[in-house]
């Protein structure tokens, strides 16, 4: 009788390797003999030697595999076979005269796809050997698709995080953009909030706040700490003289501004755990708090403030100090550090200021990195 051959759907029509393990000489010449014009045909005659070609290229695509063999059994290739990474997914066939349904549940349990008692019937080899190969190229075809699309999210999800990071750039610009004088003002802050973040993760008062997640929301919520000062007059934004108490007053609304803008730009997202808004709207409305209650909008005190808030008051604080504004010069570094160390305790989280001060150098640097100009380098340096 002449049986139908098997597709080829491999690159450049290759047959299909298997691999044929029995130590019975008259059995590997059965086999041979009713495979080897569909595949091309590997031997072991043991299971040390199984396990050896099983790895070896071509890696076969099928493995014929009987059971009752001395030193090494089938049974025992096999569970080496599926604990190793490199042949876990090669389908195995078990060809046995063990023909007791607990023998064939035994197999299947360890993960072989099917079970082929002897003396074997070339048709049903053929045929199971078929199904079987046809199953693992759909399998692979599916595993390939969802590599594949996997790949696509992951690319998708890295575009969609640069989008969201050059708008907040781009939204918290648009309140700087009033003061020219503070061209880099929110790439430094982001900075300074993401590096005191990550020396005060390990700090008990705030390790289950700083997760690695909150660190990078953090940082992409600080450009919006003073988006709200698009709603303040320029008379006053701009000032170069002292506010008055009515004229201050409303400059204090900007975090009432910003909080409220973030709020509604926050309804139209879903509802997430990484929600980064979150922590953006906190850092506008409370980053003018002060750690002994004489800040502002609420007045807050202490623990009262929100973490992200305190991290930006301390960020923000200090690139006031060293940058040009209106109303004032920029202060040389250390005397920026000095003015920190003052507030410990009444301005600021007293753990803050001791973290700031251990990463001091590291403020410095982003400073220099991301200055306003090269007058502001010489300043800052302390010339």
């Amino acid at each position: 009788m002449i049986y139908s051959k098997m597709p080829r759907n491999n690159v450049m029509n290759a047959k299909p390797t298997l691999l044929v393990v029995d130590d019975t000489p008259a059995n590997i010449s059965l086999l041979r003999e009713i495979l080897k014009d569909q595949y091309k045909v590997k031997i072991a005659t043991n299971g040390v030697k199984a396990l050896e070609v099983a790895v070896s290229k071509p890696a076969p695509e099928l493995i014929l595999l009987d059971i009752m063999m001395p030193e090494m059994d089938g049974y025992q290739v096999c569970e080496r076979l599926k604990g190793d990474e490199a042949t876990r997914d090669i389908p195995i066939i078990f060809l046995t005269a063990k023909a007791e349904v607990i023998d064939e549940t035994k197999g299947l349990a360890m993960g072989a796809v099917d079970y082929i008692t002897k003396p074997i019937s070339p048709p049903i080899v053929l045929e199971r050997v078929k199904t079987q190969l046809t199953l693992k190229e759909a399998r692979d075809f599916l595993k390939n698709q969802n590599e594949l699309l996997e790949q696509k999210v992951q690319e998708r999800t890295r575009m969609m995080e640069q989008l969201q990071d050059v708008a907040m750039v781009a939204m918290g610009s648009l309140a700087e953009a009033r003061d020219p004088e503070t061209g880099n003002h929110i790439r430094r802050t982001q900075r300074y909030v993401q590096r005191l973040a990550i020396q005060l993760k390990e700090h008990p008062r705030f390790s289950e706040f700083l997760k690695p997640q909150n660190i990078t929301s953090l940082y992409k919520s600080a450009p919006l700490h003073d988006i709200g000062k698009v709603g303040v007059a320029d008379h006053i934004l701009l000032k170069p003289g002292k506010l008055t108490e009515e004229e201050f007053n409303k400059m204090k609304l900007h975090t009432v501004y910003g909080r409220d803008a973030i709020a509604a730009a926050e309804t139209a997202l879903d509802e997430t755990d990484d929600n980064f808004l979150v922590f953006a709207k906190d850092i506008a409305y409370s980053h003018q708090e002060k750690w002994d209650g004489s800040g502002y909008p609420e007045g807050l005190k202490g623990d009262e403030i929100p973490i992200s808030a305190r991290l930006m008051a301390v960020a923000d604080v200090y690139d006031a100090l060293i940058s040009r504004r209106v109303y004032k010069p920029p202060f040389p570094h250390q005397k920026a550090v000095a003015i920190i160390q003052e507030g410990r305790g009444s301005h600021f989280d007293p753990d803050m200021v001791d973290a700031f001060l251990e990463v001091e150098d590291d403020f410095y640097s982003i400073s220099q990195e991301f200055a306003d100009s090269e007058e502001d380098l010489k300043v800052k340096a302390g010339f």
